[in-house]
């Protein structure tokens, strides 16, 4: 019997309740996330196993045969030989894992993380059976859960734990609503190459693969690349995809700035779409190395090592295809005005004119960081009307306040998408700005400096300021007329 979503975010939060108490909400994802995958692959992998028998007329030696399953499952290595233990659990566990992990190393190679199952204090026999016995409690084969659904309820919990590790979620979830206004933005579509060097959960590499199916394109044809330094993180990333379906993609785990993934020899792979959520304001990122970099990415100079925002623009411009590279970064909003190395990378990369919008967004709304954000979009090729100028948006009003957080809606991405789209001056929201006037600015890119808001006593005092400067003016030439006329009297001019 199918399952609906919500049953499955109930079910899986109920496992998460399970750990409360000796596991501390910041690691519920390091345990929940694999168990769910070891459990979705089991499923799968009887529901193959029983579609091949119909195939082969119940022949179980043709019907064993690897070809028919998405992943092999070795012997003793399947849900149910876990769920026949009764001690040492995390034992069996730790062992199904490193096994299903050897028989399918192309694909799920430390895809279950490095979690110690066999730490008693934290995990005893009790507390693993009742996991175990809970994620049992359903069916997770691809009828009865089916990509789309288990992957929007795997979001629903990925954002539970957002929710519970506010200060350190940051580096694995970015506001769902944020990310959906950047694949709108960029627009992939069939066959593009997708790369995001510091992917997190995966969440803006799913947007891309969402939007060319939402559109009616082929979602199979496009490739997702990423690249993830925590462990544990870039694990909840493949796994994340693969829940959703999703099968040609490449996310390894690594140190974009410092060791790229994606090369060839000291050229970078190049990608039609390029999109990140980086770390805001990076310290100790790899100056050092950058200062003599193989791959070249210092462009436009190297900057210091209190903060990495302008190596993750460089690195992903660096990665951008001809001619229709397009890519969307997310950076604290100090990046757009702060002084020394950055503000002369800043005009480097603004006399390339390579930078087409800049989208300033409110205050706290992102994990771990109450500071604001804005979106800087680049394009390799931009259109005719958009060379040779900068779209600035003052998006900085559009949130639902929260007690501890406040929320980027679907509307407001919405919003903000239109007055992209429009391309046009709004009086307190956007403006088109030439380059010429921002190297007036000495290429500073505050929001503020080219569109200055104006409440209706602001217009009010700028209208009775004109009114009298116009009268004053009047005066004035009155007076000049009566000096004039008598210096002319007596002879004086």
């Amino acid at each position: 019997m199918k399952v609906t979503l919500s049953e499955l975010e109930s079910y899986l939060w109920g496992a998460a309740n399970i750990l409360r108490g000796p596991v501390d909400n910041a690691d519920f994802k390091a345990y929940i996330f694999p168990l769910l995958f070891f459990k979705r692959i089991s499923d799968v992998y009887d529901e193959e196993y029983e579609k091949a028998l119909k195939k082969f007329d119940e022949d179980k030696e043709a019907a064993a045969y690897p070809e028919n399953f998405s992943f092999i499952i070795p012997e003793s290595s399947h849900w149910k030989d876990v769920r026949q233990n009764t001690k040492n659990i995390g034992q069996a566990i730790q062992y199904a894992f490193r096994a299903i992990e050897q028989a399918n190393p192309d694909k799920l190679y430390g895809i279950f993380g490095d979690i110690n199952w066999t730490n008693k204090e934290k995990l005893s026999d009790e507390l693993l059976i009742n996991l175990i016995e809970h994620f049992s409690t359903k069916n997770l084969s691809k009828e009865n859960a089916e990509p789309d659904m288990l992957g929007q309820a795997y979001e629903y919990l990925i954002k539970k734990f957002a929710d519970l590790t506010n200060k350190t979620a940051g580096e694995f979830y970015t506001p769902r609503p944020v990310v959906h206004l950047i694949g709108n933005i960029l627009k992939p579509k069939d066959r593009d190459l997708i790369y995001d060097p510091a992917c997190g959960s995966g969440g803006m590499l799913l947007e891309a693969y969402h939007y060319v199916k939402s559109k009616g394109g082929d979602a199979r044809t496009i490739k997702l690349y990423g690249q993830e330094k925590n462990l544990t993180t870039s694990a909840i990333a493949r796994i994340n995809l693969f829940l959703h379906g999703v099968e040609d993609f490449s996310i390894v785990r690594g140190d974009t700035l410092r060791n790229p993934a994606f090369h060839e020899g000291d050229l970078l792979s190049k990608f039609d779409v390029v999109i990140a959520n980086p770390p805001f304001s990076l310290k100790n990122w790899g100056a050092q190395e950058w200062a003599h970099d193989p791959f070249n990415r210092n462009m436009a100079g190297t900057p210091t090592d209190n903060s990495g925002d302008y190596a993750w623009v460089q690195h992903m411009i660096s990665s951008m295809a001809q001619p229709n590279g397009r890519m969307g970064i997310i950076l604290s909003h100090g990046a757009l005005f702060r002084g020394g190395v950055e503000s002369k990378i800043r005009k480097e990369l603004l006399e390339k004119d390579l930078l087409e919008s800049v989208i300033g967004l409110g205050s706290n709304l992102f994990y771990g960081t109450g500071i604001s954000a804005c979106i800087l979009i680049f394009r390799i090729k931009k259109e005719a009307k958009k060379q040779k100028k900068v779209f600035f948006i003052d998006a900085s009003e559009l949130f639902t306040k929260g007690r501890n957080q406040n929320f980027f809606r679907e509307e407001h991405a919405k919003q903000v998408l239109e007055w992209y789209n429009k391309y046009e001056d709004l009086e307190n929201i956007s403006k088109v700005v030439s380059l010429s006037e921002i190297e007036k600015n000495e290429f500073n890119l505050n929001i503020s400096r080219y569109i200055i808001k104006m409440d209706e006593g602001d217009k009010i005092t700028l209208k009775q300021s004109l009114s009298e400067m116009l009268q004053a003016q009047k005066e004035f030439e009155k007076l000049q007329e009566k000096m004039v006329d008598v210096l002319t009297k007596q002879k004086v001019i």
